[in-house]
């Protein structure tokens, strides 16, 4: 997980394949806990092992693919790690049915549901849910919410060419339109008013 923005110089075209997990997905396919990859960079042989990732690497680039085939190859690469996965998170277990209902009750309310109030809606103390977020998620519960507050604000700004500022920031759950302006700088890099015209 990003917990800001991160800005990539490029020098000309490069061609390159990634894997975007959904939020608490990856712990499945890592072995590690995800707040020590949190805004962290990591080569996949760092966390595969070489010899997984030199296999995966000639699977890839010996020889010309398409994007579908390179994609094909990925996904079944994945599920093998997946069926494979001894110990760590496990999809179905009772902290991956957890996190997923407090990731998709943050997501609905747009990041405004208070974390003490969703800790109390799944039985948990807010203790134990910021543990299983920080190992399974990467980021803190309140993060996640400010995360989902932003999105939701950029969303809205994408679809409001001439956007009243101070009525979008309370419409997205923000206090003001200064916090607002500071989720921008923080997760987008810019101001609103350049994301939208970046967008």
């Amino acid at each position: 997980m990003m917990s800001s923005a991160i800005l990539v110089a490029g020098h000309g075209p490069l061609r390159t394949v990634a894997v975007r997990f959904k939020p608490g997905a990856a712990g499945a396919f890592l072995a590690v806990p995800l707040h020590a990859l949190t805004d962290q960079r990591a080569d996949i042989d760092q966390l595969w092992g070489r010899s997984d990732a030199e296999r995966l690497a000639d699977a890839l680039w010996t020889c010309e693919l398409s994007d579908r085939e390179r994609i094909a190859v990925i996904e079944h690469q994945l599920l093998q790690r997946l069926r494979a996965a001894g110990g760590g998170t496990k999809p179905g277990d009772a902290g991956d049915l957890l996190i997923r209902r407090a990731l998709a009750a943050l997501e609905a309310s747009g990041g405004a549901l208070r974390i003490e109030d969703l800790a109390a809606q799944l039985g948990v103390s807010r203790q134990h849910m910021a543990a299983l977020f920080r190992t399974r998620v990467g980021l803190s519960p309140k993060l996640y919410a400010r995360i989902c507050r932003f999105r939701l604000a950029a969303a809205a700004l994408k679809a409001t060419p001439a956007p009243d500022w101070a009525q979008l920031a309370l419409d997205c759950g923000y206090f003001d339109q200064s916090h607002l302006i500071h989720d921008f700088q923080e997760f987008a890099g810019s101001a609103p008013e350049r994301f939208l015209l970046a967008a």
